[in-house]
């Protein structure tokens, strides 16, 4: 059975199989968790980044690649790109989000990933409401986890603010 758990920390720290990198489409950094991952990771990441953009163009929402996680205590680094508030209808925005954890799932468990650690994916700059992204989050994951038993053992969202490991920690525990 999977264990799924919320901390707060900063997930450049996190010493998982796959950290998920909340990105934008180009892949190559920007604020928020995105930048601090590639900060903290080192050239490493954005040279594949780079590689990756070259060979098949920017990311679409809701999709997701691998890279090496670079400096980072991570082994990989999942990339996904959430979608903006109000740049789609509110079920599409929901749907994409949801495709975001089950993508990034799905490539973890083709490195043979056994635990993956995500951040609250669009909930920064893409202003995604926070209660309905926590929910998006923990339905999607379970729901892959029910579709693939055993792939992943450890399931962590990594919250940085108090407000958001509130919301995960409650619905959690229901």
């Amino acid at each position: 059975m999977t264990r799924l758990e919320a901390i707060q920390d900063d997930i450049t720290t996190v010493d998982a199989d796959v950290i998920v990198n909340a990105a934008n489409s180009s892949l190559m950094g920007g604020g928020g968790v995105d930048g601090a991952i590639h900060r903290a990771g080192g050239p490493a990441i954005k040279a594949e980044c780079k590689q990756i953009v070259a060979r098949q163009g920017p990311l679409p929402t809701g999709q997701a690649v691998i890279t090496t996680a670079g400096d980072l205590p991570a082994r990989h680094v999942v990339h996904t790109v959430g979608p903006i508030w109000g740049a789609v209808p509110e079920e599409e925005a929901v749907e994409l989000l949801a495709s975001c954890y089950r993508n990034s799932l799905e490539v973890a468990r083709e490195v043979g990933a056994k635990s993956v650690a995500f951040p609250n994916i669009s909930t920064g700059v893409y202003h995604f409401p926070k209660p309905l992204a926590a929910k998006t989050a923990i339905a999607s994951v379970t729901a892959w986890m029910a579709g693939e038993p055993g792939s992943v053992d450890t399931v962590t969202f990594v919250c940085f603010g108090p407000d958001n490991l509130e919301l995960y920690q409650e619905l959690l525990a229901n």
